[in-house]
C-alpha cells in the first residue's frame, strides 16, 4: 500500500451491512446471477495454487536488486520512508508477465515516464469479452514492495494470477483485463498515468487487491481511531467503495453471502471517496479510478491497521493466512465474473 496515504484508516463500519457516507444500499442487487455457476467457478480457485505465487513471487522480490533510491526519491522523501531503499519491482515485474504468459494470455507493457524521472511499466493482459469486448472490467494489484512484501502486495498479485489462470478456461460477455501496477508504493504513480494517459475509459468497474493475506482472531488484533465504531478482531476482508462505487460493494458483499465465502465488511466513504477522513479509505490503486470518476472497489485486510509486519522485512509468508488468502480469491473470482457477465456455456 501506498506511502503517501498510509496515516489513517477509517473502519466505519461493524460487519453488519454497508455503511456510511451518503449513498444506501441499493434495493435490488445481484440481478440475473447465476449462483449455482457462479459457485462452481469459485471451486476452480485453488489456494495451493495462490499460496505457491506468494511463495515464488516473494522470493522474487527477496533475490531482486532494491531500486535507486538516491537518483529516484528526493533526500527528504528518503529520510522521512527510509524503506523506499528496499523496494524492488523488476523481477517481480518479470514474475508476473512470465506468469500472464504460461496461461497463456498475450501480454502488454504499458510504459510512461513522468517529469520525476520515475518510470513505470504496468504490465497488462486480457480475455477479451464475447458480445461487449469494449466493456471492461480491471482487476489490480500492484507487483512492487518492500523487502519480500509477503502480504504488501504479493498476496494480491498471487490472488490476480490465480484469477487469471480459472478466468481464462471461460467465456464472458465483457473484456476481464489484468493490471499489474507499478510504483503503487511511492504516490500510486503506475495508476495514476494509467488513467492520465487514457487507457481506462472503457473500464466499467475495477477490482482492486492489495494487502488481502493477513488475518487474525484475536480480539484487539483490528486497529481503527478512537471513537468510531469498528470491529476490534482482525478476521475479515474489508470492501472498500466510495459513493459511486457502492452498489459495486453491495454486490461483492451479497455475493460473498450467498456464496458462504469468508467473513467480510463493507466500509463505503462518502462522495467520492477523498474528502478529509476519507483519505483514509484511499491506500491504493483505487484511489486514481475514484479521482478519475470511475467505479472501483477495493479488497483488503486493512495493512498496517492490523498487520505488525506492514512496510517491514519481516513482512513474510510465514505471518499470513493460506486459508483465508484463498478464500478472499474466491470472493473476487466471484465478483468479477459476475461483472462481466458469465461465465458463458
Amino acid at each position: 500500500m501506498s506511502l503517501s496515504i498510509r496515516s489513517s484508516l477509517v473502519l466505519l463500519a461493524a460487519g453488519f451491512g454497508l455503511a456510511v457516507g451518503t449513498a444506501c444500499a441499493p434495493t435490488q442487487i445481484l440481478e440475473g446471477a447465476d449462483l449455482p455457476t457462479l459457485k462452481a467457478l469459485t471451486d476452480e480457485v485453488e489456494p495451493q495454487f495462490v499460496w505457491e505465487n506468494l511463495v515464488s513471487l516473494t522470493h522474487a522480490h527477496s533475490t531482486d536488486q532494491s531500486v535507486d533510491c538516491v537518483s529516484l526519491f528526493p533526500e527528504g522523501v528518503r529520510k522521512y520512508y527510509p524503506e523506499l531503499c528496499n523496494l524492488s519491482n523488476t523481477r517481480s515485474g518479470l514474475w508476473v508477465r512470465d506468469q500472464f504468459r504460461s496461461i497463456p494470455l498475450e501480454v502488454q507493457d504499458d510504459v510512461s515516464l513522468g517529469d520525476n524521472g520515475i518510470r513505470t511499466t504496468n504490465i497488462v493482459a486480457e480475455i477479451k469479452g464475447v458480445s461487449k469486448p469494449d466493456e471492461v472490467i480491471l482487476v489490480g494489484a500492484h507487483f512492487d514492495a518492500f523487502w519480500q512484501g509477503a502480504d504488501d502486495n504479493s498476496s494480491g498479485v498471487a490472488a490476480m494470477m490465480e484469477m487469471a489462470r480459472v478466468l481464462s478456461k471461460h467465456k464472458f460477455e465483457r473484456t476481464i483485463r489484468f493490471v499489474g501496477f507499478d510504483f503503487e508504493e511511492y504516490g500510486i504513480t503506475g495508476s495514476h498515468r494509467y488513467l492520465k494517459e487514457g487507457k481506462g475509459e472503457k473500464v466499467v468497474t475495477a477490482l482492486i487487491m492489495d494487502c488481502i493475506g493477513y488475518y487474525s482472531e484475536e480480539e484487539g488484533s483490528q486497529q481503527s481511531l478512537p471513537g468510531l465504531p469498528s470491529p476490534t478482531t482482525g478476521d475479515f476482508l474489508a470492501i472498500i467503495a466510495n459513493d459511486e462505487s457502492s452498489h459495486e460493494a453491495a454486490e461483492v458483499y451479497k455475493l460473498n453471502n450467498e456464496l458462504q465465502l469468508m467473513s467480510t465488511v463493507p466500509l463505503i466513504s462518502a462522495g467520492n471517496g477523498t474528502f478529509t477522513l476519507g483519505q483514509a479509505l484511499t491506500l491504493s490503486d483505487h484511489l486514481a479510478f475514484w479521482f478519475n470518476h470511475q467505479k472501483a472497489v477495493f479488497l483488503t485486510d486493512t495493512a498496517n491497521f492490523r498487520n505488525p509486519h506492514y512496510h517491514k522485512d519481516t513482512d513474510t509468508p510465514d505471518k499470513l493466512d493460506p486459508v483465508r488468502l484463498g478464500q478472499a480469491t474466491r470472493v473476487a473470482t466471484a465478483a468479477v465474473a459476475y461483472w462481466a457477465e458469465g461465465p458463458k456455456p
